[in-house]
């Protein structure tokens, strides 16, 4: 069982993700220097699992704040095609004058 879920990241504020995330490491890097340093810690497996927390952390922290819906990314290709036509018509009637 996963230490923290994606839904409940998702809907912590950006000042608990980071302190989640502080939380996780200093835990992460105690149990490893505790295995560096000869030692047996209880659960292995706990280390796999924090690096996992950590890394969905990160990854959702680092994800763009509110998605485009289709309409707007269909609005916005229809406006860089108008530009880019228009642009090409401008540079065909200056050719046409130049020459």
């Amino acid at each position: 069982m996963p230490i923290i879920r994606v839904k409940d990241i998702r809907d912590m504020s950006s000042e608990d993700r980071k302190k989640k995330l502080t939380e996780l490491q200093t835990e992460l890097v105690r149990l490893r220097t505790m295995v560096k340093a000869g030692g047996s810690i209880d659960n292995p497996a706990r280390i796999r699992e924090l690096r996992k927390a950590v890394a969905r952390i990160l990854t959702i922290q680092s994800e763009p704040a509110k998605p485009e819906t289709k309409e707007k990314t269909k609005e916005k290709t229809t406006k860089k095609t108008t530009r880019k036509k228009a642009g090409e018509k401008a540079k065909a009637t200056e050719e046409e004058s130049e020459g």
